[in-house]
């Protein structure tokens, strides 16, 4: 186990979560101790009133309208584009806007793989991918007659480099797609390395950061990736707004991926030519509110510090490692050691089945995830046909571990163990 963290965390806890709205709630006579944050996150009053105040004082649509309300709105809305670029080290113009992550990669997976990927090319992801870094390539390979590849994980939840470069010497990979942060394992991987490597092969590389860029400084220049999607509302920010970082150069070849209103320049009878970065792939009305609100949502982690974030995350997730270590007979899948991982804790605990552990920690109030977390693959390679999953943020203390722990003993008593 590592060294416990000596440095205080983000603030204190309750000064933080009192910025959280929906945890004044009490659920069976108690507060909410919320421990699902890898699904998502909760937003504090900041986004809310963000959100709130756009509607209120200058809801109009963006890009269209000369009068001054409209371009109030398009400044608040391209505003938040801005910082939400500077905040992961990109660019306004690289920075797309979509639906969530799911929609990102999905963007890439029709505009870039349809476009560039054949027969006798292969896409190379891992058994540890979330479903939308799986689904969208088997369809683009379904169409391109490309190949689809898994690198394996190791028995402690991490890839092997020497696999990865195996693979890239054969010559036929054209793209690489990674994820950050495992929102199952908890395994931070490599990434930087991994675009390096994929790079010189030829390869162009994807890495999904949902779970990263809520954690951790990110920095999508230093990395490397030549995409690198993430969603709103794992970021204290809300739902219906994903974030795609893409390489200038494949962006401006790329044909759009929806067509409509707004990603055009000029409409013909027969053709059309396209708006320029990011546009080009933002067709029809933004998700204007949800970009304020991301924007809000930045703003919030930027003050608080994301290296002081990472700080939090990392030594309350070495005290629940350390707590679940007490439990008989309950499993931690991924690494063990805080430095190599995330806020996402997945367990297993023996004779107990892991709906049944979420529905118990409920009755405590504590809110705990359970199933297979959109990663169907790595449960059979796991070997399990679900978890349980508890996972932080920075409205998180020590007493919502010592709450699950507690909820956990009530599982073990109703099953007799």
């Amino acid at each position: 186990m590592a060294t416990p963290l000596s440095r205080a965390p983000v603030a204190s806890p309750v000064e933080v979560r009192d910025d959280f709205p929906i945890l004044r709630r009490e659920r069976h006579g108690r507060p909410i101790a919320y421990l699902d944050s890898a699904s998502t996150s909760q937003k504090p009053h900041a986004v809310i009133e963000a959100i709130a105040d756009y509607y209120r004082l200058s809801n109009a649509n963006i890009h269209r309208g000369v009068y001054g309300l409209a371009q109030e709105a398009t400044d608040l809305y391209e505003g938040a584009r801005e910082r939400v670029a500077a905040f992961c080290g990109g660019e306004a113009a690289t920075t797309i806007f979509a639906k969530n992550i799911t929609e990102a990669i999905n963007l890439v997976a029709y505009s870039w793989g349809r476009s560039r990927l054949g027969p006798g090319d292969e896409v190379l992801i891992t058994e540890m991918e979330h479903h939308s870094n799986i689904v969208p390539w088997q369809l683009a390979c379904q169409q391109t007659g490309a190949t689809l590849r898994y690198l394996s994980i190791s028995e402690d939840g991490e890839l092997s480099l020497d696999e990865l470069d195996a693979v890239l010497a054969e010559g036929r990979v054209r793209l690489v797609g990674v994820i950050h942060i495992s929102n199952v394992l908890g395994t931070i991987n490599p990434v930087r390395e991994i675009c390096t490597r994929a790079r010189a092969a030829g390869a162009v590389t994807l890495v999904d950061g949902a779970q990263a860029v809520p954690q951790m400084s990110v920095d999508v220049d230093e990395i490397g990736a030549d995409f690198y999607a993430w969603t709103g509302h794992k970021a204290l920010g809300p739902t219906g707004i994903g974030v795609l970082h893409g390489r200038r150069e494949l962006l401006e070849e790329m044909p759009p991926f929806l067509s409509g209103g707004d990603m055009i320049s000029y409409v013909g009878y027969e053709s059309s030519t396209w708006n320029d970065l990011p546009w080009k792939f933002e067709a029809g009305t933004s998700p204007i509110a949800e970009g304020v609100g991301l924007g809000a949502a930045i703003d919030y982690l930027g003050g608080l510090g994301m290296e002081q974030v990472r700080l939090h995350e990392r030594e309350l997730t070495e005290y629940a490692l350390e707590r679940l270590g007490e439990v008989p007979g309950l499993r931690v899948l991924g690494p063990l050691e805080v430095e190599r991982r995330g806020g996402a804790i997945s367990f297993a605990l023996q004779g107990i089945h892991p709906h049944d552990i979420a529905e118990i920690c409920d009755r405590e109030a504590v809110c705990i995830r359970a199933g297979h977390h959109c990663a169907q693959p790595l449960m059979r390679r796991l070997g399990v046909p679900a978890t349980a999953r508890a996972s932080f943020h920075v409205y998180n203390g020590r007493e919502d571990v010592d709450r699950l722990m507690s909820a956990l003993e009530q599982a073990r008593s109703v099953f007799g163990l």
